[in-house]
């Protein structure tokens, strides 16, 4: 999947991407491949893998264009 990073909480390791039909993602830096948390930003295009979490859809193998 593709989307964007919406929200980014770095000093806590977690951050949220939206897809184009307006659903959120939960991610945590463990999930990032190409790119460490403090070098992302809001608004960059990511691609990654859907998966369930315990609160709902976690993105997973989370890649920086």
């Amino acid at each position: 999947m593709t989307g964007t990073v919406q929200t980014l909480v770095s000093e806590k390791g977690y951050g949220f991407i939206r897809t184009a039909d307006g659903r959120e993602w939960f991610f945590h830096r463990s999930a990032l491949k190409n790119v460490q948390i403090d070098e992302l930003e809001v608004g960059r295009e990511v691609t990654f893998e859907d998966a369930e979490g315990a609160k709902g859809p976690r993105a997973e193998d989370v890649y920086a264009s």
